[in-house]
């Protein structure tokens, strides 16, 4: 019997297109969306994915930014989104990643600690990735190189809380 944790994995990462989704330059990575989605959903430790009425995300606005496309999805544990992401297709479309996507300097990917039952939102999202972006991992947002057991999951940042226990 699987043991039930109060808490899940939230991850987001983003990309910049390198063309419009519907140029030939995309097809590969379009094509392979619905497929890759599956093999996500139905894989151990999967919990929840972001996806707008269109069955996935790359219309959903992210930043403000019409290029950048958002994957936001929330797992059991570090070790379930690690086994999906370096397996079968989705490790394929990685290893293709520079074919689709501009290389961006920033972070563009962050991980942290939801409650359990907990979706996160778009902006919250955005805040994480920009905390990640400005203080490097801490429990309050994270990578999966260096990452932090839920115990220390902070529901706000650092320099909050500090400023609320300081008034």
């Amino acid at each position: 019997m699987a043991l039930t944790s109060a808490y899940e994995l939230a991850q987001v990462n983003i990309a910049r297109l390198k063309a419009p989704l519907d140029s030939p330059q995309l097809k590969d990575f379009v094509d392979a969306l619905d497929p890759v989605n599956a093999v996500a959903e139905a894989s151990d430790g999967f919990v929840w994915r972001l996806q707008s009425d269109s069955g996935n995300a790359t219309d959903i606005p992210f930043f403000g930014d019409e290029w950048l496309i958002v994957n936001m999805t929330v797992w059991r544990d570090t070790n379930a989104l690690t086994a999906f992401m370096y397996q079968g297709q989705h490790r394929e479309l990685m290893s293709r990643r520079r074919e689709f996507f501009e290389r961006l300097q920033e972070a563009v990917t962050a991980l942290w600690w939801v409650p359990a039952g907990h979706r996160p939102t778009v902006a919250e999202a955005e805040e994480r990735l920009l905390h990640l972006r400005e203080h490097g991992p801490t429990a309050y947002s994270f990578t999966l190189r260096t990452s932090f057991p839920p115990q220390g999951a902070a529901a706000i940042p650092p320099k909050e809380m500090k400023e609320k226990t300081a008034s």
